[in-house]
């Protein structure tokens, strides 16, 4: 695993340790045509379809359970994420393979195109699957994946059973004030529409958190215009992003946020724009492969626990239409879309041992 790993990490290879392989790249090219030749060799018919997924899979027809992940990075990511899960698959069937195990044969391999949605809008190669004929051979998708978060490893676990991938929505917010003199005008006669988005970014964490405490939310880029140091914003616009793994509470979320918004921005003398932006569906995993998973864990002896996902993968596109499931590994430090995204080998070998034994449990043996 650590030198397949260190391979892959070559072809669009930093100087820092990070990978530039941006779906569609000549890099992330590559890296596909690398792996589909690693899957030929270890005796899979494999090659690239019409986006570059690379799938591989054993003479037949099928029906198989489908394992992977995807190749494609962000600029100056890590050397796991998603690369993790696709050569972990490999070497799952590899050691099926090699035992002569009747399972061999049931198992099918993949590198989704285009998950991060740096080129284009993410997810690009799982939903192509998804209407594609292959998808007919598919049983089942089982997917490792490092966290890309802090809690195992701040909770002293090695394994995670991921039950439900977080629903995500973007809203466009603009509160619209009147510019002004900072100098001459006095607060109290002031509009000030970067007054009422610092009001409500402010309360934001307390106001998701009393909905659902599972529920987080983020503004990363705030506009105040005209931009001035000594004129008051005459307007604050920034992309509000709330996730949450339980759909009826992001649909509360919606009319208590905008309902803040309107309130503070009412206060302050503004007027509210609260347009919806786009919306990913909270995705639960299928029950029957969790409690695989819970099973296989347990059986383990390694501490772990359930929880859900705070960031998208492919697992929750397939989910929409086969049996799908996922397993987390720790990340050190939480980090993740960075050079210094790091697991320790134990940690790997052990996720990809607990892949291998739910792909024989969910297969029956």
């Amino acid at each position: 695993m650590a030198e397949s790993l260190a391979e892959l990490a070559r072809i669009g290879g930093r100087p820092d340790g990070g990978v530039d392989r941006l779906a569609g790249s000549p890099a992330d090219v590559e890296a596909r045509q690398w792996l589909a030749a690693r899957m030929r060799e270890a005796g899979l018919e494999a090659g690239l379809d019409e986006v570059n997924n690379v799938f591989g899979h054993p003479p037949g027809a099928g029906p198989w359970l489908l394992l992977g992940s995807h190749t494609d990075t962000v600029p100056a990511g890590g050397r796991l994420d998603g690369a993790y899960g696709v050569l972990a698959a490999l070497e799952v069937y590899q050691a099926l393979a090699t035992a002569g195990h009747p399972a061999a044969a049931r198992v099918a391999l993949v590198s989704f195109h285009d998950e991060e949605g740096v080129s284009g809008h993410g997810f690009e190669g799982s939903e192509h699957f998804c209407a594609s004929a292959p998808l007919a051979s598919i049983s089942g998708y089982l997917e490792l994946h490092i966290e890309q978060g802090p809690r195992l490893e701040a909770e002293g676990l090695e394994l995670g059973v991921v039950d439900a991938i977080v629903g995500i929505d973007r809203y466009d917010v603009a509160l619209i004030g009147q510019a002004n003199h900072a100098g001459t005008t006095p607060f109290s006669y002031r509009r000030d529409a970067g007054r009422a988005a610092t009001r409500f970014i402010g309360g934001l964490r307390e106001l998701v958190q009393a909905i659902e405490p599972r529920m987080v939310a983020n503004v990363g880029a705030l506009q105040l215009e005209p931009g001035a140091p000594n004129v008051v914003p005459g307007a604050a616009r920034f992309v509000l992003e709330v996730r949450c793994p339980e759909p009826a509470a992001l649909g509360a979320a919606r009319a208590r946020l905008e309902d803040e918004l309107g309130r503070i921005a009412t206060e302050e003398g503004c007027q509210l724009e609260f347009t919806p932006q786009t919306s990913w569906p909270a995705m639960a995993m299928f029950p029957g492969y969790v409690a695989a998973l819970e099973r296989v864990a347990q059986r383990s002896g390694l501490p772990w626990r359930r929880l859900e996902s705070g960031a998208g993968h492919d697992a929750e596109i397939l989910a929409r239409h086969v049996p799908a499931a996922m397993l987390f590994v720790p990340s050190h430090e939480g980090l993740s879309h960075s050079p210094r995204e790091h697991t320790d080998d134990r940690l790997l070998a052990q996720g990809c041992q607990a892949l291998l034994d739910g792909t024989l449990e969910i297969l029956g043996g």
